[in-house]
């Protein structure tokens, strides 16, 4: 094997050094080819420099496309997708018509490999509609879940735990993150406790009794998985009580990524 020390290597003809087919050039080792050279820039503006183990391309940076899920379905995975990542949250809890609250779903996320499946069954848990009037069991929200790979409870409905008691909330669990959502507010005189806060944001408006049922009729101006503010007081010199709030829907949005 013979050694060639030079400082400058020119083309003979043009700007263009030829190396013969059949032969390879290697820098320390490693064979320079179209496989190991970064490819070309133009016309891959904000794209950064990708490798699937065998070859470098450009690819978008960030995800390349985005699934949300505000009921039951099931996620396809589209052409290129290697992973994603996945948050979820559970139903919200009703509240009752006695200023307790509902309690909120429980979230999660997590960064799934999914270069080797085609679909996933994803469900969303309901809000609960089943709301109370004074110490009654409110109903609770349902369970949400991405396959068998994440799962977020929902928000237990006011009064479920203890009588005049706010509803205890969700929780995740098979993430990379699992937390609780917001629980619900008991019995305070003279107001309407807020439902709990899911990760996605807060509940509906309180309400007063000259609203009539503000809080029942504006609950859906809240976040997925919260859980249902409660009515005024429900006094029955008010006529009619003012109706509590339900539980909103949970929610699973799914980032795509090459």
């Amino acid at each position: 094997m013979s050694t060639l020390s030079v400082n400058t290597i020119e083309s003979s003809s043009g700007s263009t050094i030829l190396i013969p087919s059949g032969n390879s050039l290697s820098l320390a080792g490693t064979v320079i080819n179209s496989g190991t050279l970064p490819p070309s820039p133009v016309g891959n503006t904000n794209q950064y420099i990708y490798t699937n183990g065998t070859s470098l391309s450009f690819n978008v940076a960030g995800p390349k496309s985005i699934q949300t899920f505000n009921s039951s379905g099931t996620w396809n995975r589209p052409t290129g997708i290697g992973k994603i990542w996945v948050m979820l949250v559970g139903g919200g809890g009703a509240a009752s018509g006695h200023m307790e609250s509902g309690g909120a779903g429980g979230y999660a996320e997590r960064l799934i490999d999914v270069s080797s499946v085609t679909s996933v069954q994803v469900t969303i848990g309901d809000g609960s509609t089943s709301w109370t009037y004074y110490a009654g069991a409110a109903g609770g929200g349902g369970t949400s879940s991405f396959g068998s790979y994440i799962t977020c409870t929902g928000g237990r409905g006011a009064n479920t735990s203890h009588q005049h008691c706010g509803g205890l909330p969700g929780v995740g669990s098979g993430g990379d993150l699992n937390t609780y959502g917001g629980g619900g507010t008991g019995h305070m005189a003279w107001a309407c406790g807020k439902g709990g806060s899911s990760y996605f944001g807060g509940a509906g408006a309180t309400g007063h009794p000259q609203g009539g049922s503000f809080t029942h009729n504006f609950d859906s101006h809240s976040a997925p998985g919260c859980g249902g503010t409660g009515g005024y007081e429900g006094i029955t010199s008010w006529s009619p009580n003012p109706l509590p709030g339900r539980g909103r829907n949970g929610i699973c949005i799914v980032y795509e990524y090459a």
